[in-house]
């Protein structure tokens, strides 16, 4: 039977509606989830301008509502915890472990053209009596959401409330699997950490979790280098918003770390003119994690390179959902990895637009919306 939702539409130039959507019931390998909560990000705000219709919202949790005939390890009942990356297991990507580069099922970024939605079924939901695409295959900015199976992993955690099991999905898993599985920061190293919002938290968070000995945390917002050192910094430096290529900032770092510049450098701040910006914090031989997403082109000096320094562009932290989800709510549950923490306000679906406000702001950790 079909099924009416409210949900946040973007329009594709700007501007969003909440509007009302109708999906159709789960195929073989689609479950349906009643949304408790969403999170918010910059990609959120950046899909607005997609040049097409779309159910926002890619981070989510909620509750099983129905599943399709070939889904037996969910039911309906369950708690889960969405992922944007859905792998298929068996493509050329996830055979060498790429889960999150799935050549099957996961939404590809498209360089500021929105992406391509894969193999997601269009039709299963509709606006206005059309088609219409659900960000990333999820839509999570919804009262409902139609998503594959391998998108959902349960949530084995009693005390893990929604707004934090939302916000996993992504922020938490970007930052999470950038340290541990792109630049495989090892103990008693050092790092640094350009932008301090919602994904660099849990850089910080990944780097301690590592053991680096030493994480300096680089923002122009103090508010947000307060923050840092709740969620693990050992050295804060507030950088001036005209300091070109946070060059000034990379002398300090030196000047912290015996002269010679840090072992891994992670840039936090989706701002293209600091895309390059890490490869001036590290040493030698040191790595250089391009976090955020840039995709616009840049400009680099080759001198930054000098010598043997590795800069990586990951997607999604390399992430492995059935196993990455899982281990990040095993640290939350040993509490040595904070989620609750991370939430700074939430709202209802009809304040989108004061969540998208205090976010750009700067504000909040994160802001996630929750469904009554």
């Amino acid at each position: 039977m079909t099924l009416f939702s409210r949900a946040a539409i973007g329009n594709g130039h700007g501007g969003f509606t909440i509007g009302q959507t109708q999906i159709e019931p789960p195929g073989p390998d689609e479950i349906l989830v009643r949304m408790q909560a969403a999170g918010i990000c910059h990609t959120d705000y950046d899909s607005l301008r997609w040049g097409k219709p779309i159910v926002m919202g890619h981070e989510g949790a909620g509750i099983v509502e129905e599943v399709g005939d070939l889904v037996s390890h969910l039911e309906p009942g369950d708690r889960v915890a969405l992922n944007w990356a859905t792998p298929c297991l068996e493509c050329f990507q996830c055979q060498r472990g790429n889960q999150h580069l799935c050549e099957v099922n996961s939404p590809v970024i498209a360089g500021g053209n929105g992406y391509t939605p894969g193999h997601a079924r269009l039709e299963s939901t509709t606006w206005k009596g059309s088609p219409i695409e659900r960000s990333f295959n999820l839509g999570t900015l919804s009262e409902y959401a139609l998503v594959k199976t391998s998108a959902a992993v349960k949530i084995n955690a009693a005390n893990l409330e929604f707004p934090a099991a939302a916000i996993i999905g992504c922020g938490v898993m970007t930052g999470y699997g950038s340290v541990v599985h792109a630049a495989k920061l090892q103990p008693h190293s050092s790092a640094v950490v350009l932008g301090c919002g919602g994904v660099g938290l849990n850089v910080i968070q990944g780097c301690k979790w590592q053991g680096a000995s030493s994480i300096i945390a680089i923002d122009t917002n103090v508010n947000r280098l307060e923050l840092a050192r709740q969620f693990g910094a050992t050295d804060c430096y507030q950088a001036d918003p005209q300091d070109i290529g946070l060059l000034n900032a990379a002398i300090y770092v030196r000047s912290q770390t015996a002269g010679r510049g840090a072992d891994y450098a992670f840039e936090c701040t989706a701002v293209p003119a600091l895309g390059a910006a890490p490869l001036a914090m590290i040493r030698n031989a040191g790595t250089a994690v391009q976090v955020s997403g840039i995709e616009q082109e840049i400009t680099f000096d080759m001198n930054l390179f000098e010598w043997d320094k590795i800069y990586i562009n990951p997607l999604y932290g390399q992430c492995r959902p059935q196993e990455d989800f899982p281990q990040i709510i095993r640290l939350f549950n040993e509490g040595k990895w904070l989620l609750n923490e991370l939430v700074t306000r939430t709202y209802p679906l009809n304040d989108l637009q004061q969540a998208f406000e205090d976010m750009l702001a700067g504000h909040n950790a994160k802001g996630v919306i929750v469904f009554p």
